[in-house]
């Protein structure tokens, strides 16, 4: 239990919601697991800290005042280097598919509707976190050749024509498990379990955003290539 504290105690937080009364049971709750916690009412607030510090992991409220929770995900995965990468959940009293939806294809890792139990948004937080610092334990891999892309499973880094490409720790998740086994397809409920959907549609829409980075032409995948009634595969030169 110590050991788990103390990797929680590393991680800091920052938890973006226009009510009082919910950021601050948040803030209590979440460092009483050990979190370290920064806090903020809308959208203007948590730029100034993340232009600022360095969070492990952002907790957006979609319906806010001002900024929704949209537009500043939209912002965060707009900047450059690791700060753009930051994992991003979400959390609204909209529970609607579509709404999720727009969300992942933001580029938020997750999605969690009001009401909801704390020990659950402990757990999803957890999860998002053990991705992002998940670190194959094989000997190093070689760069995967995507045609004028490359893609470094071990780093976690696309390049595109020697240039630096963001991609969010969904993404970078994704592109690692089909990677382990190219050119073989893999089902995409499995590719969904740690997802905010099962059913999937999570998976898709990361797909096609990955394919607007990759392909040369997104409607006609060469390298991220759907699998009729399977799943994905990745299919390096």
């Amino acid at each position: 239990m110590a050991m788990a504290e103390t990797f929680q105690g590393e991680r800091h937080l920052l938890v973006v919601d226009d009510d009082d009364r919910i950021r601050e049971l948040l803030k209590e709750y979440l460092s009483r697991r050990g979190f370290r916690v920064s806090a903020a009412a809308g959208g203007a607030a948590a730029r100034t800290l993340m232009e600022t510090l360095d969070f492990d992991l952002a907790v957006f409220d979609v319906m806010m005042p001002g900024e929704d929770g949209f537009s500043l995900t939209r912002w965060l995965r707009d900047r450059k280097g690791a700060a753009g990468r930051t994992p991003v959940l979400m959390l609204t009293a909209r529970g609607l598919a579509e709404d999720r939806i727009e969300g992942l294809r933001l580029g938020a890792d997750d999605y969690l509707a009001k009401p909801f139990e704390p020990e659950e948004l402990v757990l999803r937080i957890e999860a998002i976190l053990r991705r992002a610092q998940a670190r194959p334990v094989q000997a190093q891999s070689a760069a995967i050749n995507l045609g004028r892309c490359q893609f470094d499973p071990d780093r976690g880094e696309l390049t595109c024509e020697g240039a630096a490409v963001r991609l969010t720790e969904a993404e970078i998740a994704l592109l690692r498990r089909l990677s382990r086994c190219p050119h073989e397809p893999v089902d995409r409920l499995e590719l969904a379990k740690e997802t905010v959907d099962p059913s999937g549609r999570a998976v898709d829409v990361q797909v096609t955003r990955l394919r607007r980075k990759i392909e040369t032409d997104p409607k006609a995948p060469r390298y991220l290539q759907t699998v009729r009634g399977v799943g994905y595969m990745l299919a390096p030169d």
